[in-house]
């Protein structure tokens, strides 16, 4: 079991302000737990499985309780696979900058990958959504290069953390932590948003 998977949606390395501040909490992370495992799936690697015409159609049959056809059933493997990886940590670090006021679209990718019937949730007609990952924990960095809470629609809305947690919590995932780093325009002061952000995540880590 891994004791915590960065799942990273950021593909710009080096230039990332998400993935600098998942650094930093990981620092401080294994320092405060050094026994404890480290994954990183980077959803830029090109491990992350399609989910186009035939994983659709095999999602739909499980929900009708229809057999796959051949190509459907090889599809499926891989969806599992994938949904195995995610489920094999208990705890999750997710770093995601915002894109066009929401996440980048990896992730809708990925999260359209491993949310699954009988694997990230079980359905009830009458009931409802139940999810199934209960029990699990989740930190959250969120970047941003102009919007910021209270900044007014002409500096963009949040579309990004509303999204993931609530998809976290539809999931089962209700422990979730976040980290913000959301430059000043005003003040134009990066480096002090970067230290204040980078002080919270260590915080974060330290007791996670």
């Amino acid at each position: 079991m891994t004791a915590l998977l960065h799942i990273s949606a950021s593909p710009r390395g080096k230039s990332s302000e998400s993935l600098a501040l998942a650094d930093v909490f990981l620092d401080a992370y294994r320092d405060a737990h050094p026994n404890n495992r480290i994954a990183h799936w980077d959803l830029w690697d090109g491990t992350l499985p399609a989910f186009g015409p035939t994983e659709a159609g095999a999602k739909m049959a499980v929900f009708g309780g229809q057999e796959f056809d051949d190509a459907q059933a090889g599809a499926w493997k891989t969806v599992e696979a994938a949904f195995q990886r995610f489920d094999s940590a208990e705890t999750y670090l997710f770093s995601v900058p915002m894109w066009n006021h929401g996440v980048p679209y990896i992730l809708k990718q990925f999260i359209d990958v491993v949310s699954q019937p009988g694997m990230a949730f079980s359905f009830d007609p009458e009931q409802g959504y139940s999810g199934l990952l209960q029990g699990k924990k989740a930190a959250v960095i969120y970047t941003s290069g102009v919007y910021g809470e209270g900044r007014g629609p002409s500096f963009g809305n949040d579309f990004q953390a509303p999204y993931l947690e609530d998809w976290l919590r539809w999931a089962g995932v209700a422990d979730i932590t976040t980290i913000e780093l959301r430059p000043d325009l005003v003040t134009a002061d990066v480096d002090a948003d970067r230290r204040t952000a980078q002080a919270h995540a260590r915080e974060v880590a330290k007791a996670f």
